[in-house]
């Protein structure tokens, strides 16, 4: 392994202004899970999300358990879902008993495929079992057939939870993902766009399922002077000071989008020369906030995406496979799948290169020249 310096894959960022809301949760003594930065970080976040409504938690997988219980999702109800993503799409399905159908990914964006979609929904309405969800994902950052699958999605009547957990900037014909379906969730994870340490939050038009959520986030106590609870409740709302933390990060998010960008022009001219490796660039109609850069290997080069990875590592440089499809975790061996092989390609050629906002230079260079060595050995 190289002596060189670590470069991460994603490192959290700060921008400068998150310890004057800290120290003013500090200052203030509101240490406790609620406070007044909560409601702030959401009104912010509002403001972003086409003026929807918000509730900050704990994560995103929380968001993601609550959407499914406030959509009445319950034991045995089958969930379309996206194969290609990380399993806190698919997990939270499981937390109720339910049952994910995995849908492959189109070649454009990498993401649902509208075909095999609507070939489940069909299906499930054949056997007298009609979908009662979809968890739609926009991964890394890309923007998925939003007007295929809100099309199909309307036409069957079956709500959508769009899971943009990678997504906070992107959109779809100038509209913030996240802000299409029935529900949207995103995820302040260390890595991700902006951080709260960890947090995510669940928007909605619907102020009534956004009070709900609140509720349930916060063991669902009933109204009384002592503790009652008529249902039950979880442990989910986001602490007052994350949401410090994720008000000075909303101040540099715009920041944050402009140089993930530039960060993927940069990979893509420097390495434009290699002819091996593509890269995933926006359809008409899409912006991403290109939270990672991703490669894809030519299945015919003579490195494959292991050896590049793992070039990078002796040098102290870490990237990642892409996603292993859920339909090929063993956790999910039995579920059911809509499948054409296309994300599986995807995992066996496909990297994610460091795209940290707080890279220099001089770290970017020393990826691409790396990649560079390999490919003119």
């Amino acid at each position: 392994m190289s002596e060189n310096k670590k470069i991460w894959l994603a490192s959290p960022h700060m921008g400068g202004g998150e310890w004057r809301f800290v120290k003013e949760a500090f200052d203030t003594n509101w240490i406790a899970p609620i406070g007044p930065h909560i409601h702030i970080f959401e009104e912010e976040l509002s403001k972003i999300s086409n003026g929807k409504n918000v509730a900050a938690l704990s994560s995103g997988t929380s968001a993601i358990h609550l959407a499914l219980i406030l959509l009445g999702i319950k034991k045995n109800d089958d969930i379309i879902c996206a194969s290609f993503t990380f399993s806190a799409s698919a997990n939270p399905i499981k937390y109720l008993g339910a049952n994910p159908i995995f849908i492959d990914s189109e070649k454009d964006s990498w993401n649902m495929c509208p075909a095999l979609m609507e070939q489940a929904i069909n299906d499930g309405i054949t056997d007298n079992k009609k979908p009662k969800a979809i968890v739609l994902v926009h991964l890394y950052g890309m923007p998925a057939k939003l007007d295929e699958i809100m099309r199909i999605a309307d036409n069957y009547d079956i709500p959508v939870i769009e899971d943009a957990a990678e997504a906070l900037g992107s959109k779809y014909n100038n509209k913030q993902l996240g802000t299409f379906g029935k529900i949207g969730i995103y995820s302040f994870n260390g890595n991700k766009i902006i951080t709260t340490s960890g947090g995510g939050a669940l928007v909605c038009d619907d102020a009534e399922i956004i009070n709900k959520a609140k509720f349930l986030a916060t063991q669902a106590r009933d109204e009384a002077p002592h503790y009652e609870h008529s249902q039950i409740g979880y442990n989910y709302r986001m602490s007052n000071v994350c949401a410090a933390i994720g008000v000075g990060q909303l101040e540099v998010l715009n920041d944050r989008i402009i140089r993930k960008r530039e960060i993927y022009n940069f990979y893509k001219t420097e390495l434009s020369g290699i002819k091996e490796i593509a890269f995933l660039d926006e359809s008409v109609g899409s912006f991403s906030n290109y939270w990672l850069t991703t490669i894809l290997i030519d299945e015919n080069s003579a490195i494959d995406r292991e050896q590049l990875r793992l070039h990078l590592e002796n040098d102290n440089i870490e990237s990642r496979p892409l996603w292993k499809p859920m339909h090929l975790q063993p956790v999910f061996k039995s579920c059911k799948a809509y499948v054409n092989g296309f994300s599986l390609d995807l995992f066996n050629r496909g990297l994610c290169l460091p795209s940290g906002t707080n890279m220099t230079k001089k770290d970017l260079e020393r990826v691409v020249n790396k990649i560079k060595e390999l490919y003119e050995a």
